[in-house]
């Protein structure tokens, strides 16, 4: 399955790995400053900012689409991408934790996230039963 990226970041090998693609250069920049909010936003600039990312997206045929950044953005994201066809991912990973004994005898410690797979985001619309 082929997995657009519309992070903020580009795709571990991991990710690669799995079907995830970067958007090219020229629509990456466009990408980062949808999802950089440095002033306040109001539900019309989220609405707006989410249509322009589903625009860059509708550039490639994929399967689904790898989202994740600013909480607040994630819900109207989600709802544009769903109604423009796209199945919509957030990447889980695990973190572990890495230990490295210095030339000094001290160890450090740093942590380390591993892409482990994709959790598919619900569709918060009800549904009718008979």
């Amino acid at each position: 399955m082929r997995i657009l990226n519309l992070t903020q970041h580009c795709a571990t090998p991991d990710q690669l790995a799995a079907g995830v693609i970067d958007l090219p250069e020229e629509f990456r920049q466009e990408l980062l400053e949808l999802l950089t909010f440095e002033q306040l936003p109001d539900a019309d600039e989220l609405k707006r900012r989410a249509w322009r990312v589903v625009c860059l997206a509708d550039h490639y045929v994929g399967a689904a689409a790898m989202i994740g950044g600013a909480p607040f953005f994630m819900a109207p994201l989600e709802s544009a991408l769903r109604r423009a066809g796209w199945r919509v991912l957030y990447a889980f990973s695990r973190r572990e934790s890495v230990e490295e004994t210095q030339p000094d005898g001290s160890v450090r410690k740093t942590n380390v996230f591993r892409h482990v797979g994709f959790v598919e985001a619900s569709d918060p619309t009800p549904r009718a039963t008979a």
